[in-house]
């Protein structure tokens, strides 16, 4: 289903987490072994908000980097986008949801003025868009001039003596898991062919540089099949 195209892509990805909205954060913590809760803390961290300012939690899905933005700094105003309304659903019963303003949007055409928001942070969107250039120039232009865009993704891994071992855990364990935990193999054997048919590290760095982010960077995790990017406007 990776290679689907446009709104047939929008269309699947959009049923997929529909249908795992209830298990999507279990199975990000059992996957990850809990280390995608620290990886959201470095996101929210990096974004390097002040009290008072606005951020976008952008694919926000249940919610987990906007909760991490109000735990850490809950002076900061935060708005979590998704087109997913299942996945907010689910969100919305998290404890301090309340504080949280849920907006339904398409994150290739957002529904918000230019200039607005003071950063812009993402866990797990970018390789689900059917358009990466209109994401990231819709996310630059609702920034404010010197706004932070932040972005957690899986990644196409570097080859290495653990390729067959981390090959197996994404083409293997992970639709076993997603069967077992989800009942939704299809839902998560998508997730690794996507990640392969993904950008590498270095080039969604390049495509960040195109839409008019400076000082862009990137850190890889886990095995190179994780990275946090980032950049400034």
């Amino acid at each position: 289903m990776a290679n689907l195209k446009g709104s047939e892509r929008a269309q699947y990805v959009q049923g997929m987490f529909a249908r795992i909205a209830s298990r999507y954060d279990l199975m990000n913590r059992i996957m990850t072994l809990g280390q995608d809760v620290r990886w959201r803390a470095e996101v929210i961290r990096r974004a390097a908000l002040k009290p008072g300012e606005m951020v976008l939690d952008l694919g926000a899905g249940t919610g987990d980097l906007a909760g991490e933005a109000l735990r850490r700094l809950p002076q900061c105003r935060v708005v979590a986008a998704d087109f997913t309304l299942a996945m907010m659903q689910a969100g919305k019963q998290r404890p301090g949801a309340v504080s949280i303003d849920w907006s339904g949007a398409d994150a290739q055409n957002l529904p918000f003025p230019d200039q607005v928001f003071d950063a812009v942070v993402s866990g797990f969107l970018l390789r689900n868009v059917s358009d990466l250039t209109a994401s990231l120039r819709e996310q630059h232009r609702v920034l404010r001039p010197g706004g932070r865009m932040v972005a957690l993704d899986t990644t196409r891994p570097p080859q290495s003596l653990l390729s067959p071992l981390i090959n197996f855990h994404l083409h293997t364990m992970i639709p076993w898991l997603g069967r077992l935990v989800a009942g939704d193999s299809d839902a998560y054997t998508y997730l690794p062919d996507s990640t392969a048919g993904f950008l590498t590290a270095e080039q969604l760095a390049s495509r960040m540089a195109a839409a008019g982010f400076h000082q862009v960077g990137f850190k890889r995790l886990m095995f190179g099949t994780i990275a946090i990017h980032w950049g400034i406007k």
